[in-house]
């Protein structure tokens, strides 16, 4: 049996129907908003995975071309492969909304699977995807505490505008994505154009005030679903590791330096293994003294007060910054928090290395790009590595973000910015390390970022008190361990104007509006104490460029030469590159404006490339004096006797000087006058646009 709720979404409604498709599915809806379609489908494993230590979900976003009615390009390769960047981002979104609502000992598969089958070029499918995967869960029996929806919102003529259209978001000056249930927010990702505190919060406000109506729409779609209660049994194994260990664990936790602390721990585990091996399996024993060792640390901040490297919760830990530190490269930047290290490159290139995109949603190209890498070494640990990870990819995207509100545009600085962060050594928030990596590294390279921005992740851990009172705890600047044993990673970026980026993960029920407005006031503080290091080492953007980066040269040409200067095939811009310098000349790029940026990394090959363009491009007048050389002698086929001479005036335009043109006198052979080679000046008699040609005059030119 179909059934369909309808939701408020924004200026359209959401549409949410089951009952019609993937009938086998222990959960299936299709959401509608406009003419964007997709089918959300969730998947409960009937047992528990044997061997697992985590709660085994995953969130595939398939992107079909079709649904925005398109072919591959590859001549090669038509089928959808692996996720796109933006697929990834996608799941991550509703991995990140949906997780922290499963118990964390629910050892069952769950899958959700996000298939896009209509796409309208202007309604956002992921955002719809949130509430449509919690509209599948919804259907099932897992013990899912949701359900939960999301909005986007955007800020237009100083005004909150909900789940705005593609055109619309391109004017806005705040693109917040915001998840939760009907208390709580639970994830928030966002790009911002330096935006101040309060707004943000009233944006975030505003996001959970409007998605409220599709919690109460799931609620009451399902609510005859009997949903399994879960609850976590006994367990011996936690019983028996904590009568061996005693308090050992408690002091391992308050010892402030870290290596020692490890060694403490490592102690403790050494015994546990010793006296209980014969007893639990090695990953049981693991498992069950990770489990108390979170809830000691927890314990520690919550109730004592105390992090456990022994800093106030407003804190920072030590920062270093340097730049200039990679020779040959164009702009490099070190930052280091604490034993979280990163180092970011930055590169320079011609226009024309733009990267391509060619998505679902999108074609055109990309001129700002930012890589994040994570080796294993940067946390102590050897395991395969094998391309970049969901976790690389969403880290790496929230940097970039960060920077996008301080960079020049395209027409100030035409190049193409790729930045990468190496994470040397990571012990909590790199993404935030890599944001200020990426600062130092572009003013290094000379690039004119209108301010400079730095990062910083919040936490947060909850519980009671003595007295079973709800408390809670708000730190700057988590390392590792407050991260895996806390409730929140708050990652927040800006300048000294306003936030730039911002993004929420929670492993609890979520943060109230309290909670959300401290986090960003502790974020602001620690943001200022980083740009204050930032600024010492490099107040401002380098004045010039590294001399090992290309500089870009502009030429204008009458945009009717496009095709003349381009050649048949690139033939006459190859033939320009060519003679300039080859390998001297990176690339000739033309905009349909007429500009043609000439990237070069000698200033000597460019001079070259542009003369040559300027010759191609230039437009002859009637009256103009040249001295070119003749090219060739211009016979009769049909007759046999001579007509004239060509002469090449400019570097891809010949004239033709009439043999009655060549002289006063009378001319019987055009080599009697001038022969292949001859350098002689002549005079433009007349242009004839429409047939291409150009009537020249030596003997004219000779009464000048």
């Amino acid at each position: 049996m179909t059934q369909t709720y309808t939701i408020p979404f924004g200026a359209e409604d959401l549409i949410i129907e089951s009952g019609k498709l993937a009938g086998l599915a222990h959960g299936a809806v299709t959401a509608r908003c406009g003419e964007t379609v997709i089918l959300a489908t969730a998947v409960v494993g009937k047992e528990p995975r044997d061997g697992v230590t985590f709660f085994p979900l995953t969130v595939e976003y398939e992107e079909r071309l079709y649904a925005a009615g398109k072919i591959s390009g590859s001549r090669f390769i038509k089928r959808e492969t692996r996720p796109t960047e933006n697929a990834i981002l996608s799941a991550r979104l509703i991995d990140r909304s949906i997780r922290p609502l499963f118990p964390k000992s629910f050892r069952r598969d769950v899958q959700i699977i996000i298939t896009v089958l209509s796409y309208d070029m202007e309604h956002d499918p992921a955002i719809m995807a949130i509430t449509a995967a919690s509209a599948a869960l919804m259907q099932t029996t897992a013990p899912f505490s949701g359900p939960v929806s999301a909005s986007r919102v955007g800020y237009i003529d100083d005004k909150f505008v909900l789940n705005p259209t593609e055109t619309e978001i391109e004017t806005s000056s705040i693109e917040l994505i915001v998840s939760g249930t009907g208390k709580k927010a639970l994830m928030i990702e966002g790009g911002i154009n330096e935006m101040p505190e309060d707004t943000i919060a009233e944006a975030i406000q505003f996001a959970h005030e409007n998605y409220q109506p599709a919690i109460k729409a799931q609620i009451t779609a399902n609510a005859s679903v009997e949903r399994v209660v879960y609850t976590e049994e006994p367990s011996p194994i936690k019983d028996d590791i904590k009568a061996l260990i005693g308090s050992k664990l408690n002091k391992a936790i308050l010892q402030t330096d870290k290596p020692k602390r490890d060694e403490a721990l490592e102690a403790i585990n050494a015994d546990i293994i010793a006296g209980l091996s014969e007893k639990y399996d090695a990953r049981a024993l693991k498992s069950a003294f990770d489990e108390i060792y979170e809830k000691a640390v927890r314990n520690a901040i919550l109730i004592d007060g105390v992090r456990p490297d022994g800093r106030a919760f407003d804190e920072i830990r030590p920062l270093e910054a340097e730049v200039a530190l990679i020779p040959r490269v164009h702009g490099s930047g070190l930052f280091s928090r604490g034993q979280t290290q990163v180092l970011t490159i930055a590169t320079l290139g011609a226009p024309g290395q733009e990267q391509t995109i060619e998505t679902m949603e999108e074609e055109g190209t990309k001129r700002y790009m930012h890589h994040y890498n994570f080796p294993p070494f940067s946390t102590g640990e050897a395991r395969p590595m094998r391309g970049a990870s969901r976790r690389e990819i969403g880290h790496g995207a929230l940097a970039e973000r960060a920077l996008v509100p301080v960079l020049p545009s395209r027409e100030d600085f035409p190049y193409t910015i790729r930045l990468v962060s190496e994470v040397l050594s990571s012990n909590g928030s790199s993404s935030m390390g890599a944001t200020c990596g990426c600062t130092l590294a572009l003013m290094d390279a000379g690039i004119p970022i209108t301010a400079p921005v730095a990062g910083i992740a919040i936490g947060l851990v909850t519980g009671k008190d003595k007295d079973g009172k709800d408390i809670y705890r708000i730190m700057t600047d988590i390392q590792g361990l407050e991260d895996f044993c806390g409730d929140m990673d708050f990652k927040i970026t800006g300048t000294r104007k306003g936030i730039t980026a911002i993004q929420l993960d929670v492993k609890n029920d979520g943060l109230t509006d309290e909670m959300v407005k401290e986090a960003l006031a502790h974020a602001k503080a620690a943001r200022m104490k980083i740009l204050d290091l930032i600024e010492s080492v490099l107040p401002a953007p380098r004045p010039e460029l590294s001399k090992y980066a290309p500089r870009i040269y502009t030429v204008k040409i009458n945009p009717e030469k496009i095709g003349e200067l381009i050649g048949p095939g690139g033939k006459n811009i190859n033939g320009i590159i060519a003679q300039a310098g080859g390998k001297e000349v990176l690339s000739i790029d033309i905009e349909e404006d007429g500009t043609v940026l000439v990237s070069s990394i000698n200033a000597e090959a460019a001079q070259i490339a542009l003369d040559l363009i300027g010759g191609m491009s230039r437009e002859v007048k009637v009256g103009e004096i040249f001295t070119a050389p003749v090219t060739s002698i211009i016979r009769d086929r049909m007759k046999g006797n001579d007509i004239g001479a060509a002469v090449q005036i400019l570097p891809n335009q010949d004239g033709m000087v009439h043999i009655s043109q060549l002289s006063n006198e009378r001319v019987a052979k055009v080599t009697d006058v001038v022969n292949i080679g001859d350098i002689v000046t002549v005079k433009v008699m007349e242009v004839d646009k429409e047939r291409g040609r150009i009537s020249l005059s030596i003997k004219a030119a000779k009464t000048e």
